[in-house]
């Protein structure tokens, strides 16, 4: 009996060590991108910083807020890898609930989490993001591209006209 207890201690303290001793690489923990990816209809590869560039062509971007729209982060000093997150509601021109991984704590989800537009032009390129520690938006505004917006960018684009010839017929009346 009680050498079954030792030899589960034994087996349970190898096994933390072996977590332990595992190279961080190995020890992976879920990603901005993999989330976006996996809770968007945006499917892009590559670094956070990178895909402003690799949507271009591919999806339509802008400084709208849009629900299900991806927001795209500049790599910085802090974050080199850039971030992103999707938008899960529009409060305002200004104001969205995201939700995105990997901000507040290594590997955590946060959903339904403020952003908040902070730039002087109101087009997103500064945002301030809830962080988790402090229970407050973050101290320091984050560089942002913008918006990448799901679906191609000609349906995009196709729908935009749609949606402006609907206006004029309504203006018609």
């Amino acid at each position: 009996m009680q050498r079954t207890h030792i030899l589960r201690t034994i087996s349970g303290l190898l096994a933390l060590a072996t977590v332990c001793g595992m190279p961080v690489a190995a020890q992976a923990r879920l990603q901005c991108v993999a989330y976006a990816r996996q809770i968007s209809a945006v499917q892009l590869s590559g670094n956070a910083r990178e895909w402003w560039g690799h949507a271009e062509g591919i999806y339509a971007r802008g400084n709208e807020p849009r629900k299900g729209a991806v927001l795209a982060f500049r790599g910085t000093h802090a974050m080199p890898m850039g971030h992103v997150a999707v938008v899960s509601k529009v409060i305002d021109g200004r104001h969205v609930l995201i939700s995105h991984a990997n901000w507040s704590r290594p590997g955590a989800v946060e959903k339904g989490v403020m952003a908040v537009d902070v730039s002087d032009s109101g087009d997103w390129s500064q945002v301030r993001v809830w962080y988790g520690p402090t229970a407050s938006l973050g101290l320091r505004p984050s560089p942002a591209f913008g918006f990448i917006y799901p679906g191609t960018s000609t349906e995009t684009a196709g729908a935009e006209t749609a949606s402006r010839a609907d206006d004029s017929d309504n203006d018609a009346g």
